[in-house]
């Protein structure tokens, strides 16, 4: 199991060279993978083909990139372009995306989500791997008339979804190659989201999938202190009915439950709570919440983690 962490310099003065700095550093702990979201300000998968260049140990992932306001010639572009620059360091994650977010952002319905995430995946996959398209589906279109190649890229992008619903999972276990659960903890990653994703892409004859859970946690003295800011920081998840249930899954009733905060010891028992439940890679975020002296601290225990 690989242990990496979701960088996030959106409050420095250039994040750009924050996000390589902090990068670099996280390969020096002995973390293996960096991943960046996906919101309206940095472009993710250039970020990671930045960052995979310039810190090569790492491998660097997209977490993720919703499909509503995008469509998949331009995300393959994106996605090979950081796939030849990292020398096939680059994983992309897709996701869904949020109501609120589509409609107030992009000014689009989102309907049928998972219907257009199949359709999107089903293009994408055509195009990472043969630099070509011929999709004609109800809600997208991806043709080429010229090639949409990369050369560089030629051995594919991994596509991993932030899947946690039944409908959503069945559709990444056909047709990606893993996924990315966000607020899941082990309870429900071992309980309902693995059982269903596995059997999905054995049902599609497709290897059993990565499980890349997402795990907000820190390593501090102030427990306290640093549970309460956490909480006031994931509540606007609690709002989202996706989330909502899946935290219900994992025993939860606050975004914050599922966090995990603590010492050493309590962490990286979480850590093997969420091996034990399916996760083939545990990627930990908001490690900067307790300031930057907890943060190195959690990147030393995640990097002893993934030796």
């Amino acid at each position: 199991m690989t242990v990496g962490v979701a960088l996030n310099a959106a409050d420095a003065d250039n994040q750009i060279d924050a996000t390589v700095r902090l990068a670099a550093q996280a390969a020096e702990a002995g973390l293996r993978s960096a991943w960046f979201g996906q919101t309206f300000g940095a472009d993710s998968p250039l970020l990671a083909a930045i960052v995979g260049r310039e810190v090569p140990a790492l491998q660097v992932g997209t977490s993720a990139i919703p499909v509503f306001g995008r469509h998949p010639l331009v995300v393959s572009s994106q996605a090979q372009t950081a796939q030849a620059a990292t020398h096939g360091r680059y994983h992309l994650g897709l996701a869904l995306g949020t109501k609120l977010l589509t409609e107030s952002g992009f000014g689009i319905p989102f309907e049928r989500p998972v219907a257009r995430l199949r359709e999107f995946l089903t293009a994408l996959r055509q195009l990472t791997e043969t630099g070509a398209a011929d999709f004609h589906g109800e809600l997208l279109t991806a043709t080429t008339p010229i090639p949409a190649r990369v050369p560089g890229a030629e051995a594919g992008v991994p596509l991993l979804v932030a899947a946690m619903g039944p409908q959503a999972l069945r559709a990444s276990g056909e047709l990606a190659d893993g996924i990315l659960p966000y607020l899941a903890g082990p309870r429900a990653l071992a309980e309902h989201i693995v059982p269903a994703v596995t059997a999905a892409a054995e049902a599609a004859g497709r290897p059993a999938p990565r499980i890349v859970a997402l795990v907000n946690g820190v390593v501090t003295d102030d427990i306290d202190a640093v549970r309460e800011k956490a909480a006031e920081q994931l509540a606007f998840y609690e709002q989202i009915p996706s989330y909502a249930r899946v935290i219900e899954l994992s025993g939860g009733e606050r975004a914050v439950d599922v966090a995990v905060i603590g010492d050493e010891k309590t962490v990286a028992a979480e850590v093997q709570r969420y091996r034990d439940a399916g996760a083939t890679e545990v990627v930990f975020g908001g490690t900067e919440i307790a300031g930057d002296a907890d943060r190195r601290r959690t990147w030393a225990l995640l990097g002893e983690l993934a030796g």
